[in-house]
């Protein structure tokens, strides 16, 4: 994959509320850990859309983006208490092995998937970790997002995940993205 990064230029698009149609915060959370000690990571976090959307329901949340534009537009809007914003890369996260209740990724899997990413991704995950991933889908038109030459389908992302040693639990095309939920167990 090209591992194309989003052009902060455009960032008032991340903050756009029609991207519901794409993926929902309820849908996100009917697969995410929730309560107050449970600590969730956002794996390419952008400018807070979904970070934000989350943070009322876990007890701590992590928003990760290799971007700081992205940390800087989030935090003039203001950014909830229990929300850390961390600039990095996907292939070294700053956690202790297996501390990670759940992780979510929307929009971004093609951007800073990898084999070592994931592997860093199994190694923060505690057991029965969730991790909900709705990116761009490469059965999509690309009307919307990045060129279909960047993105994954469902499949290629379940051969990925499964790869890193993660039980994948469900993985559905939709219109223009996919869905895929997996566990390290």
């Amino acid at each position: 994959m090209g591992h194309h990064l989003f052009d902060p230029s455009k960032i008032e698009r991340l903050e756009d509320p029609t991207r519901f149609r794409f993926c929902s915060r309820e849908e996100l959370l009917q697969h995410l850990p929730r309560g107050d000690d449970s600590l969730l990571l956002d794996v390419g976090s952008g400018s807070g859309f979904y970070t934000e959307e989350l943070a009322p329901f876990v007890g701590q949340i992590v928003g990760l983006d290799v971007q700081s534009v992205m940390h800087e537009r989030y935090r003039e809007r203001g950014v909830a208490g229990n929300v850390s914003l961390v600039t990095g890369e996907a292939e070294r996260l700053p956690f202790p092995d297996g501390v990670v209740d759940g992780v979510v990724s929307t929009m971004t899997f093609h951007e800073s998937t990898t084999d070592r990413s994931l592997a860093e991704l199994y190694r923060v995950s505690g057991e029965e970790t969730k991790i909900a991933i709705v990116d761009w889908s490469a059965e999509g038109t690309g009307n919307a997002g990045p060129p279909l030459e960047e993105r994954y389908d469902s499949s290629q992302a379940r051969r990925m995940l499964a790869g890193a040693g993660f039980t994948v639990l469900t993985a559905a095309e939709r219109t223009e993205t996919f869905l895929v939920v997996a566990t390290r167990q």
